[in-house]
């Protein structure tokens, strides 16, 4: 792991102490002082959560300060805490968008939240388009690096964060273990909420983007700056606009995510077990 940069910064200093105040809502709502690993589920991913470890407490997000509601259809605006075999997860079951209007500090609010409760290792998980033909709805790929096409940094200040190898290689290394097979990609992070056009489409493909996505990418610069190993995984949920012919909708996501729930909460599971 590359050193953080801990330039002081009164924006930044705020905003940790925020997460400070979620996460000792969570210790005493869980009765748990720490937890060991984050999990971020994204569009259609929630039935996965049940198969990651036993339940130990589950509430609404908005029970905790600083948290908000839910504006997104397949995302439940839970936090649950799970036992891996021993292993204390922090399970956010749905996320904040940048399109929600909310700023972006309320997009990463989770992640300075879970460094906070202790966990030092990120998972993040999405839904997203993808642009290789031989992935088919319900193929999972892990992320290998980003392009944050949001035009926007989660950082504050002269805070200098190094992405080199952003993804963990070591824990990719690990999923390709466990899954021999498992694909690997770029994922581009859009702002949303509109679909990229065909047009956009062919413009990440001669980038070298092959997922396409309205997360991710600021969760982990923000996880990275906390000194966190990060660990994306995509759900390729339908091709990427101009591919198929087919228009895209919303509920074409959630359905994959919804078919694919089982095979994807094995493979957290077993991921965390071996963290």
């Amino acid at each position: 792991m590359t050193s953080i940069d801990t330039s002081v910064n009164p924006k930044t200093d705020a905003l940790n102490a925020k997460a400070r105040e979620s996460a000792a809502t969570i210790a005493q709502l869980t009765g748990i002082p720490k937890h060991d690993v984050a999990v971020v589920l994204g569009s259609g991913w929630v039935p996965a959560a049940d198969l990651i470890g036993t339940t130990i407490a589950e509430f609404d997000s908005t029970d905790v300060p600083h948290f908000s509601a839910p504006g997104v259809a397949g995302h439940a605006g839970k936090i649950r805490s799970v036992d891996a075999d021993g292993t204390k997860v922090l399970v956010f079951l749905g996320r904040t968008h940048l399109y929600e209007g909310k700023g972006i500090d309320a997009v990463t609010h989770a992640v300075r939240t879970a460094a906070a409760t202790g966990c030092s290792t990120m998972i993040l998980t999405n839904g997203c388009g993808g642009l290789d033909p031989a992935w088919s709805p319900g193929t999972p790929v892990l992320i290998k690096d980003h392009i944050n096409f949001t035009g926007q940094s989660p950082l504050h200040g002269a805070h200098f964060v190094d992405l080199t190898d952003l993804y963990s290689p070591t824990l990719r290394r690990m999923c390709q273990e466990i899954k021999p097979g498992l694909d690997q990609g770029v994922y581009v992070q859009f702002q949303g909420p509109m679909y990229e056009t065909p047009a956009e489409i062919t413009m990440v493909r001669n980038m070298g983007g092959t997922l396409v996505g309205m997360s991710t990418a600021l969760e982990a610069i923000v996880a990275r700056s906390l000194g966190m190993q990060i660990l994306g995984l995509s759900l390729v949920t339908n091709a990427a606009a101009g591919m198929s012919g087919e228009p895209l909708n919303h509920e074409e996501v959630l359905q994959a995510g919804k078919d694919a729930a089982t095979k994807m909460g094995e493979l957290l599971g077993k991921v965390i077990r071996k963290i």
